[in-house]
């Protein structure tokens, strides 16, 4: 990419929010550009990187034998009125709903209605059982306290998945195998997350963990035993009889020796039962040759969501602690190099081009800094507003086949031979 054609300006940091000063450096730099309130469009490098997050999703959940559909965002209010949840979600002001000579359409808040009638007209019969399906899309909630720039939007793009089991111990298998998928995925991404004992609310079903990150940043306050591991939700200790609901479900027997820390809710997975299908007729035909209702499991794990905390985890200080950029993981950077030449001299100029030419056929992000009337200085400043992992600067000391890679973290430099460049490159 070269960003002379992104229309990036250099833009000095100030007033940054002190409680998300990641998000707000995007938005000050023009990543991401807010269009009202919990709404938000995304420039080239977080688009980019909330695709490599999706891309690690769907690789994973694909590896653990699940099945990618994708299912309409706009929907007949049929489907809800079917479930008997149309009403609560329009009452309470979630869905978002639009009339026509054809009906009344919903913007999906989430899937389990969608995703029923997709599974109840492919899952006849119990040899097609069990399957996990998901999707990766935009769901919309009309949320009235919209929070945390994209921790908490409006439109937001979610991944959901759906289990379908004969009977209950096939539902728990399947519910495992999605726990072990998102473990996974977030240790891939560079989140270390908690699975977290939870109430289903108005979920239903009867088991439920949440995948919180600890942050100051976090709506949630959990209770958490650093030497187990194990996390509480608190909404857990107002149900009636929950030690003996914690030591069934959980092996838990005891909470003493938990503290209270705050975190941030990435991802939620649920045991539904037969709720579901039983609102909305979802059943298939047993060995016996008679009707049964499916056993669900319900899986998300909100994108952007996930893109904002990694953002505010690798946020960069300058000399005096205040945030001054990023330093995105070199496993999925979008761009892993990024090189500033100097703009007035044809000779580095003609590198700078042929350095960036060769990186491209090799497959290696990279992003060439052509903007004219920028000083040098101001560039790799930018460079860690981008989060470019590496920085090549082509100067006056660049003699065309040595070059200096330099670590926007640590300043760390290394010099390298110019037909060494890409070897090293992919090796980070």
């Amino acid at each position: 990419m070269k960003l002379s054609q992104t229309g990036m300006g250099t833009v000095k940091l100030n007033n940054i929010d002190e409680m998300y000063p990641g998000q707000s450096i995007l938005l000050q730099t023009g990543q991401i550009v807010q269009y009202g309130a919990g709404i938000f469009g995304y420039n080239t490098v977080p688009l980019l990187l909330r695709r490599k997050i999706e891309q690690i999703i769907v690789e994973t959940l694909n590896k653990y034998g699940c099945v990618e559909v994708l299912l309409p965002t706009l929907q007949p209010d049929t489907i809800w009125k079917n479930s008997g949840r149309y009403d609560a979600y329009v009452n309470d002001g979630t869905m978002l709903i639009t009339e026509s000579n054809k009906g009344t359409f919903c913007l999906a808040p989430t899937g389990e209605e969608a995703m029923l009638e997709f599974a109840r007209e492919k899952l006849k019969s119990y040899k097609n059982l069990p399957v996990t399906y998901y999707q990766i899309g935009e769901k919309y909630r009309n949320e009235i306290r919209t929070r945390g720039y994209l921790l908490r939007g409006k439109a937001f793009p979610m991944l959901d998945a759906y289990s379908f089991d004969v009977d209950p111990e096939g539902m728990a298998k399947s519910y495992e195998n999605v726990r072990n998928a998102f473990l996974e995925i977030f240790e891939k991404i560079g989140l270390d997350v908690i699975p977290i004992v939870a109430d289903n609310g108005a979920m239903g079903g009867k088991k439920s963990e949440e995948f919180m990150l600890i942050s100051d940043q976090g709506e949630d306050k959990i209770l958490y035993n650093e030497e187990t591991g194990i996390g509480l939700n608190t909404e857990i200790l107002e149900k009636e009889n929950y030690m003996d609901y914690l030591k069934e479900e959980y092996g838990i027997e005891s909470i003493d020796g938990f503290k209270e820390i705050r975190t941030m809710e990435l991802g939620h997975i649920f045991q539904l039962g037969t709720r579901y299908s039983e609102m909305m007729n979802g059943k298939y035909t047993d060995k016996d040759g008679k009707e049964a209702l499916f056993y669900m499991g319900c899986y998300g794990i909100g994108v952007s969501r996930t893109l904002a905390a990694l953002y505010e985890q690798c946020l960069l200080k300058d000399k005096n602690e205040n945030p001054c950029g990023f330093y995105l993981p070199e496993k999925i950077a979008p761009y892993k190099v990024q090189i500033v030449p100097k703009m007035d001299d044809e000779e580095k100029v003609k590198l700078a081009n042929e350095i960036y030419d060769m990186l491209q056929k090799e497959g290696i992000g990279v992003i060439l800094d052509d903007r004219e009337n920028i000083n040098i200085g101001a560039k790799i400043k930018d460079c860690k507003v981008l989060g470019t992992p590496n920085l090549i600067v082509i100067g006056d000391r660049t003699d065309g086949e040595n070059l200096e890679i330099e670590n926007t973290k640590t300043g760390e430099k290394i010099a390298v031979k110019r037909e060494e460049l890409a070897k090293i490159l992919r090796k980070n």
